[in-house]
């Protein structure tokens, strides 16, 4: 398999996050439920993965890293945690539905308002447009830090000042960045930075969490155990125990703590970035003059702003039937549809096409994006 599907998920692991894995099934209790062993030693291992993340993305205090399953439980919990009723959030037309149900839900029972940023025609985010729209009294600004369908990056740091600026809170969705896009939550100036480990990060599925800056408070979404205070009647409030209802997946955080390790060996996620991009760039050059192909995003305009991710159609093709020929033709894997980005299928006009999207990886090589290069040749020829 030639395997381009890593804004989906990293399936190729590194061996040292295979091994911690195995080694964590085989030797952990529960973190914090009980003085044995076992549960010390998956206490342990919790932390090194909480200093770890704490590090990568510049969050001061490692204790307000917040572990969950994914970047969607996630967003979730900060949405829940930071809006109230009658609440103003100005999100953006780029935003995966991690973030867009969650917030119509919070419309629908909350009566909160919520109003879009648009993006230009190559689907950058229109940043002054938002900032139009965070006006004084807007409670919190959410908005990718990488585009899922498009690979398009956001700067994200003058978002933040947008919002400040306004009074507001800043919330990014790293899903498709923490790993290969530098982050800094204090140099920054972000307040909460969502994140998932399955990607970029190269652990394990089911691990994710946030980063919180210092002054953030994020009301608990979950209640439940947490190993410490069973007497009190709600959840405990000290950090990180507020965000953590319930067992962590310290298997899976021994995994994600490889990950970022394999990532900090390897230059930090500007090298792993550089890389990725590089390879896609090859794919974008490869393929943008070839007949009845279009290729979306920043690439033909701004190529320094974008990710490992190229986004095409071929003329008279379904995404879908597209997606099929690579992998039955070539064994390709990729990813095709409306990528859960709604907003920004209609921003970009391919609502019944879909996009095929192809997202290098850092085992990605140069042999085999020049073999998708020839196989969508084949496929518009």
């Amino acid at each position: 398999m030639i395997y381009l599907d890593n804004a989906a998920t990293t399936m190729r692991k590194p061996q040292e996050v295979v091994d911690a894995v195995v080694a964590a099934m085989g030797s952990l209790g529960n973190a914090g439920r009980g003085a044995s062993a076992g549960a010390l030693d998956a206490g342990r291992v919790v932390l090194r993965a909480r200093e770890a993340v704490a590090a990568l993305l510049g969050c001061p205090h490692a204790d307000h890293v917040c572990f969950s399953a994914n970047a969607t439980a996630s967003l979730n919990a900060a949405l829940s945690g930071l809006v109230g009723p009658g609440d103003r959030v100005v999100t953006t037309v780029l935003e995966h539905n991690s973030v867009l149900r969650p917030l119509a839900r919070l419309a629908d029972e909350r009566g909160v308002e919520v109003v879009y940023a648009g993006c230009d025609a190559h689907g950058f985010l229109d940043l002054d447009e938002l900032e139009r729209l965070v006006t004084p009294g807007t409670r919190l600004v959410v908005v990718t830090h990488g585009s899922n369908v498009t690979g398009n990056l956001v700067d994200v740091t003058r978002v933040a000042q947008v919002a400040h600026a306004a009074g507001a809170i800043c919330l990014v969705d790293a899903s498709q960045t923490a790993g290969a896009v530098p982050l800094d939550v204090a140099a920054m100036g972000l307040d909460v930075v969502c994140f998932t480990g399955h990607k970029g990060l190269m652990g394990p599925q089911g691990t994710g969490g946030m980063a919180v800056a210092d002054g953030v408070d994020v009301r608990p979404w979950a209640e439940g155990g947490s190993g410490v205070r069973s007497f009190e009647r709600r959840h405990p409030l000290e950090w990180p125990t507020r965000l953590e209802a319930g067992t962590l997946n310290a298997h899976g955080l021994a995994g994600l703590a490889a990950g970022v390790a394999f990532v900090e060996k390897n230059g930090g996620p500007a090298a792993v970035g550089a890389r990725e991009h590089a390879l896609a760039r090859r794919l974008y050059e490869g393929v943008r003059d070839a007949p009845g192909v279009t290729v979306y995003g920043g690439w033909p305009v701004a190529p320094e702003r974008c990710g490992g991710i190229v986004a095409l159609n071929v003329d008279g093709l379904d995404s879908a039937e597209v997606a099929d020929a690579l992998s039955a033709g070539w064994g390709i894997a990729c990813r095709a549809g409306a990528h859960c980005a709604p907003l920004m299928h209609r921003a970009l006009g391919t609502e019944r096409q879909g996009i095929v999207r192809l997202s290098c990886g850092w085992f990605t090589t140069e042999d085999e994006v020049d073999t998708v290069v020839a196989a969508v040749r084949t496929i518009a020829a």
